[in-house]
């Protein structure tokens, strides 16, 4: 008994010298960047440019392979069963992490089975409705809804996707309630509107942007840079900025030195003006990008909110 301190002692002294060196030595071989959605995504082409700068900057390739699937359950899943030592890390959307283990109960993880490294981007949501629409601001929506038996009907990229928990968070503050419409995604949506078939949709800024049709209103924290003219919620009256948004995570237990590399190296990156242009391309707003610590705040506060408007959802 008497020497089972001293070997304690020396057996956490290994460990720790060992640490230190896989992280000083890190990365020694490939790493793969799980992205759980399709090729040409705004994750994935985002996930390309950190992939390249990572490799050149810390000498190893960094080797993005996209594996979509069950809302990127079957990715994120992957990332969270990986050993956590560095070599697979994933880069997506949080919707994947925060959301689907409250709908999937099998997703088999939460988001404690995750290293937050980097906040790559942030997607605002914006609702659209036809071009001969008279409801140009969210309380002409509100306001006809109560007025229509029946309510309006609003299309949403699916069910408990962003943009639908974005219009179950505004009703919820309104007092009312839009009869929600899936369709398989935003440019079925998109179509919809355009032809009259729908009243309004709430879709990604990035599949409105260009299009022509009037936002009434933008769900963010502030007018994104390239549509100054689109007034938020929040300057309208309703406070509701659903977050969604993504980046660089590993699997949880990964060594704090080893995540401090990786996430100095992705600030390069980011920074870069590569990744400036792909940026602005993706109509990233203010306050896209955070560190590890800033992306963990981003996850608890998003996942309390999560927890809050999932049991809301419509049934459908």
């Amino acid at each position: 008994m008497r020497h089972k301190a001293p070997m304690v002692a020396s057996i956490a002294v290994a460990c720790g010298i060992a640490a230190g060196a896989a992280a000083q030595d890190y990365p020694t071989r490939v790493v793969q960047i799980i992205v759980p959605a399709t090729a040409g995504s705004s994750a994935d082409i985002l996930g390309r440019v950190l992939a390249d700068g990572l490799s050149s900057r810390l000498g190893k390739p960094f080797i993005v392979v996209d594996k979509p699937g069950a809302a990127g359950v079957l990715g994120t899943a992957d990332v969270a069963r990986a050993s956590p030592d560095g070599y697979m890390l994933m880069h997506g959307a949080t919707y994947s992490i925060t959301v689907q283990p409250l709908i999937d109960k099998q997703a088999g993880y939460t988001v404690k089975s995750f290293t937050p490294i980097c906040q790559t981007f942030k997607n605002d949501q914006v609702v659209v409705v036809p071009p001969n629409s008279p409801l140009r601001t969210a309380r002409d929506l509100v306001a006809a809804t109560r007025r229509k038996p029946g309510g309006l009907n609003v299309a949403v990229p699916g069910i408990a996707t962003i943009p639908h928990l974005a219009m179950i968070a505004w009703a919820d503050q309104a007092k009312v309630a839009f009869n929600d419409v899936p369709y398989k995604g935003p440019a079925e949506e998109m179509q919809a509107v355009r032809s009259g078939q729908i009243d309004f949709a709430a879709v990604p800024l990035t599949a409105a942007a260009g299009s022509g049709l009037p936002m009434p209103g933008l769900f963010a924290e502030a007018r994104n840079p390239a549509l100054p003219n689109v007034p938020t919620f929040k300057e309208q009256g309703y406070d509701v900025a659903p977050l969604s948004y993504g980046g660089l995570l590993g699997p949880a237990g990964m060594p704090a030195s080893v995540t401090a590399k990786l996430e100095a190296a992705c600030i390069a990156v980011m920074t870069s003006d590569v990744a400036q242009k792909v940026v602005k391309h993706t109509l990233q707003p203010a306050g896209y990008f955070a560190d590890s610590a800033g992306f963990a705040r981003n996850l608890a506060t998003d996942t309390a909110e999560k927890s809050r408007l999932v049991p809301l959802l419509h049934p459908h």
